[in-house]
């Protein structure tokens, strides 16, 4: 061998050494690296997944579930909540609706162990391919740890806890149970959460009643809740529709025929009652609020999330005619109210109704403006005249108002001398209202009325609403409006006269009363009668029918102020709100229509006070009852707050009212013999109410301005508010049997027509007040009322004190 032959052979011998060296060590180093890889992922598992979460909260899953307010006949008036949710059971979730989720979001759920490589790897492919990403390879296990625990922020820390997490779950859950966690955990869009709920926001529907047209629309949303839900983007939920039935077939879940079907199948998107987009089926937002302040006060913020059922007393039916009763009373008021003239004027573009879309987007504007209210609709005036004014509502829905006697209301703004600000010409914003069969122009009321109904029996409240529209301020007026009461309170001054030995046939001055202002000590004080009427003398039941100022006052002089005071915080009226003053006489004193009704409760039910009450019971969202009320029940001896025998002689007198006086319309329109009521207006006419009531139920209708001003000459509670209470009663008392009058209570006689104590009968009763025959008056009369009682009296209206006023010796009494 050759010397060259030596070196070339040395040269390649250290060559392969070298390289075999190399690939030595890169072995080497590489299994180093896998190592130090390995002891890196061991480190991260080892400190990451005892910091995982506890999965406690999934095997005793309790969603965030909103607080839900029913009438006593379980029907939805009110949810409150960020999140709508109706939690099924796995086994109550259909079967189609299972297999729609599968086939949308993962077809391998029961195969993977939590990661689907297979769909990793696919994703991966379509990804490089499209060069963006449009698959993910994302689990269902995967998105319910990531929507239980996890942010939504993509980062690598994210990513490799949520990795964990998975596998966590799936070793700790049935493929079962964690399915039935997606299917009532995901976002759907439009506050809903979880496919129950999706059902009613977007079908209107229970999810038991789904096509698999429906279940494929619904599993559609989860890939973008936003811009996949039916309501939002129909046409894209519709496309994503069609990639899921598509899905469904090719997996074996649909047959072709079950297929055509399902992707003809026409969708209807409509929100179900009692959903944020579809409303409630009754209108009953005064009571929903009221019982929510009312759960909120003993569990604070805890009662929007745990999930409970508020059961109040009322009745839907009840509830409904009710809204109805105070939306027509307030529209009847101010359709014979002077037209204020439209809500404003703008310059039209001229030839629009020929360009619906710009019709459209301008009529938008106006009604984000001057928003619905009920049936109350915003419209924009095209063309007005004295016979017809038309009316846009959308580029397709033009409205004419023809009928004469709509056009009467609004006339004042249709002739061509009509000034600026009540005419109604092209460019007017207006509110029209469908009145039976026709449409009539009327401005949005300014005037309020409230309704509240109770159970005498046990205070329950039946029906409720505090206003003409909730959505425009929550003020409850039944409960948070302290207005003056008028001749509405009249009935509790009487009963304490009966009391103190007055009767119904008890003969008392109608004539003229003022007190001077050296008698007040502060200003003059001339009362007058409705209409400055007066005669020279009534019975007490006379006084009542009539409802005369003057008979108020001198029995309340004949009882005594303080007394009459006293007496009155039996039927749940606050003293401080009820001075001790003559004009209490004529319910100058403060109360709420609520109040107002425990105090004629107390009438209807026999004597016994029944503080009303809105709640019956409430539930946690496992259905266990944690709060029941425990109510006052008539009947028990200590709720028994008035003589037998006053109720007895009230009720008659009341029943007379409603036939004979200024009721009279009540006996008139609903035949019954079984009602008894009064009628009240305060001074100027500030205030307008009925009270009424039969053994079974008492109503109180009010109406009045928010400030108070008069309501108008002329308008009573006769006029404005008892026709609420009426239109009420009509529907609720239909079906109801008459009650007849019980026994007369022990201790009662009846003489000659009129009721006598025993220990007042007659010729030691009072027979007369304020008459000139004052040796034929008991100087006391067993009630305070002489002289030394108006001497007490008149002090009281000055201010008291030592400088006492003596009664002048021909002050009546």
């Amino acid at each position: 061998m050759s010397s060259s032959d030596k070196s070339s052979n040395t040269s390649s011998g250290t060559s392969r050494s070298w390289l075999g060296r190399f690939v030595i060590k890169c072995a080497i180093f590489m299994a180093g690296l896998g190592a130090c890889g390995a002891l890196v992922l061991a480190l991260a598992l080892a400190l990451a997944w005892p910091n995982l979460p506890d999965l406690s909260a999934m095997i005793d899953y309790r969603p965030r579930v909103p607080l839900r307010i029913y009438t006593a006949d379980k029907v939805l008036i009110g949810e409150f909540g960020e999140e709508r949710r109706n939690v099924l059971r796995f086994d109550e979730i259909p079967d189609v609706m299972k297999s729609a989720i599968l086939s949308a979001e993962d077809d391998r759920f029961y195969q993977h162990g939590g990661i689907d490589w297979a769909g990793v790897a696919r994703a991966m492919v379509a990804n490089i391919t499209h060069m963006s990403k449009s698959q993910g390879a994302s689990t269902i296990t995967m998105q319910v740890a990531r929507n239980f625990y996890l942010s939504s922020e993509k980062t690598y820390t994210r990513k490799f806890y949520e990795l964990l997490l998975t596998f966590k779950i799936e070793a700790t859950l049935t493929k079962n149970q964690i399915l039935d966690l997606y299917m009532n955990q995901i976002f759907l869009g439009h506050r809903a959460y979880g496919f129950a709920a999706a059902s009613r926001t977007y079908l209107g529907k229970p999810l038991s009643e789904i096509t698999p047209a429906e279940a494929a629309m619904l599993a559609g949303i989860p890939k973008a809740p936003s811009r996949f839900n039916p309501i939002a983007n129909f046409d894209r939920a519709k496309a994503r529709q069609g990639y899921v039935l598509a899905r469904m077939k090719s997996l074996g879940y649909l047959t072709e025929q079950e297929y055509e079907q399902a992707k003809n199948q026409e969708i209807i998107i409509k929100s179900a009652p009692g959903t944020p987009a579809g409303g409630y089926a009754i209108h009953g937002e005064y009571v929903a609020e009221l019982a929510r302040q009312l759960l909120y006060s003993v569990y604070q913020d805890n009662i929007y999330s745990r999930g409970f059922n508020v059961y109040t007393t009322v009745k839907s039916t009840d509830q409904e005619e009710a809204y109805k009763a105070v939306r027509d009373g307030i529209l009847t008021y101010t359709r014979r109210s002077v037209y204020p003239g439209p809500e404003e004027t703008i310059k039209l573009p001229d030839n629009i109704e020929s360009k619906p879309e710009e019709l459209d987007t301008l009529l938008d504007g106006l009604q984000d403006k001057y928003p619905d209210s009920g049936d109350l609709l915003t419209g924009l005036v095209l063309d007005a005249s004295p016979t017809k004014i038309t009316i846009a509502r959308t580029s397709s829905q033009i409205i004419e108002v023809t009928d004469k006697g709509a056009l009467k209301i609004v006339a004042r703004g249709l002739g061509k001398n009509a000034q600026d600000k009540y005419k109604i010409s092209r460019g007017s914003v207006v509110y029209v209202h469908k009145e039976g069969d026709h449409w009539e122009v009327i401005n949005m009321p300014t005037v309020e009325a409230a309704f509240v109904s109770v159970r005498p029996q046990d205070g329950a409240i039946q029906a409720m609403v505090g206003g003409f529209d909730f959505d425009g301020g929550s003020f409850n007026r039944v409960t948070q409006a302290w207005r003056q009461p008028g001749s509405a309170f009249k009935p509790f001054i009487y009963a304490s006269a009966l009391e103190r030995g007055l009767t119904p046939a008890t003969q008392i001055s109608d004539e003229p009363f003022s007190l001077t202002a050296a008698q007040t000590g502060s200003k003059a004080w001339k009362p007058k009668n409705y209409g400055n009427s007066y005669e020279p003398m009534l019975t007490l039941r006379q006084g009542l029918y009539k409802s005369k100022n003057m008979i108020s006052i001198r029995i309340m002089q004949a009882v005594g102020p303080k007394y009459v005071q006293d007496y009155i915080t039996r039927f749940g009226f606050d003293r401080e709100r009820q001075p001790a003053v003559l004009p209490l006489a004529l319910g100058a004193g403060s109360v709420t229509p609520l109040q107002l009704a425990g105090g004629y409760s107390v009438f209807a039910n026999g004597g016994y006070r029944v503080p009303p009450f809105l709640v019956d019971h409430v539930t946690d969202s496992s259905g266990n009852v944690i709060m029941r009320a425990k109510p006052v029940v008539a009947g028990d001896a200590s709720a028994r707050v008035v003589d037998p025998r006053t109720v007895y002689v009230m009720n008659d007198l009341m029943r007379g009212v409603a036939t004979y006086g200024t009721g009279a319309r009540v006996h008139r329109e609903l035949k019954r013999n079984d009602i008894g009521g009064k009628t009240g207006t305060t001074n100027d006419s500030h205030d307008a109410w009925f009270a009424g009531f039969t053994p079974k139920l008492v109503g109180i209708a009010w109406m009045g301005f928010d400030q108070p001003r008069s309501l108008g000459q002329g308008e009573t509670g006769g006029g404005a508010a008892l026709p609420i209470w009426l239109d009420y009663m009509r529907q609720t008392l239909k079906d109801v049997p008459e009650t007849p009058p019980g026994d007369m209570p022990q201790g009662l006689s009846r003489i000659n027509g009129d009721f006598y104590f025993s220990e007042y009968p007659p010729g030691q009763a009072i027979a007369r007040v304020g008459l000139p025959a004052p040796s034929d008056i008991p100087v006391d009369g067993g009630g305070g009322g002489g002289l030394d009682g108006i001497a007490d009296l008149l002090n009281q209206l000055k201010g008291g004190g030592d400088n006492r006023i003596e009664a002048p010796p021909n002050v009546p009494f």
